[in-house]
């Protein structure tokens, strides 16, 4: 079976993957016959199911791949066989795709969504989601339905799903700042002025972002710095080497900020601190 085995290595560096089947196939017979051990056996099985992923063929793969594992469970083959289940569901999900299914299942959410049954209603945005993928407003819906549930982290993994599937789109920007803005007043003020930025005279964003703003002022100043410390655009403010040098130089030299300063970017960045609370202006 070694040989076999060999024999197949050589036809499939050539890409000659129909004879990989065919020899190997032959040494696992004789391999079988021979009782040869089951590590070669388990290679053979997996170097067919290499090549039947090569050919296109997902099923006979897996098939094969399953043979081999029940061999060995060799760390490769499992890697190997890993890969494919991932490629198998990917098919099942393509093939699933039906954007007027959604449509329909995403109707339905909305219907017992506006009477009240938050609960009812998430089994059928999740089909949708399932039936179009890249549609965000499945997401941003279901995102409301988990909010009405107090279902905070799973309303905040949908509201980041649908920013990221569409960056233009205001309401999960508005939902995912009223989440935040529960107790991380930072955060949120944040999340608003990006929505702001999408639409300046959206009324939500608005109120949300001074609702942020007086809340904000209400904290002491050490609240106001921890409460800055978890919001990631200032985490990556003082993550900045660049801003970390600055702020250095600033701390030793006050008269170098006016320097400093006559950069825009570094003057926005630096403005952010100084709202949040982290710098102090004496």
């Amino acid at each position: 079976v070694s040989t076999q085995s060999t024999g197949g290595a050589v036809h499939f560096e050539k890409g000659e993957y129909a004879e990989v089947i065919s020899v190997c196939t032959k040494g696992l017979d004789v391999g079988r016959e021979q009782r040869a051990d089951y590590k070669h056996i388990a290679k053979s099985l997996s170097r067919i199911a290499k090549a039947h992923l090569k050919l296109g063929d997902l099923d006979s793969a897996m098939t094969f791949y399953d043979k081999a594992i029940t061999e060995n469970r060799d760390a490769v083959i499992l890697k190997e066989r890993a890969e494919v289940v991932k490629q198998v569901k990917e098919r099942e999900a393509k093939a699933y795709i039906d954007p007027a299914k959604s449509t329909e299942e995403k109707n339905k959410g909305n219907e017992l969504f506006k009477q009240g049954k938050y609960a009812d209603a998430i089994p059928f945005y999740t089909e949708a989601i399932k039936r179009n993928p890249q549609d965000h407003v499945p997401h941003s819906n279901r995102a409301a339905c988990y909010t009405k549930l107090m279902e905070f982290g799973l309303a905040m993994e949908d509201c980041n799903k649908c920013i990221e599937l569409n960056p233009g789109f205001i309401k999960g920007y508005l939902r995912k700042a009223a989440l935040l803005k529960i107790d991380k007043p930072t955060e949120a003020k944040s999340v608003y002025e990006r929505a702001l930025e999408i639409d300046p005279k959206n009324a939500e964003a608005q109120q949300g972002y001074q609702h942020c703003v007086n809340q904000m002022r209400n904290l002491s100043p050490e609240e106001r710095a921890k409460n800055a410390m978890m919001d990631p655009e200032i985490q990556q403010i003082l993550k900045d080497p660049a801003m970390q040098v600055i702020l250095e130089q600033m701390q030793k030299d006050p008269t170098a900020a006016q320097e400093h300063l006559k950069n825009p970017q570094v003057a926005e960045k630096f403005q952010k601190l100084v709202q949040s609370g982290i710098v102090s202006i004496r």
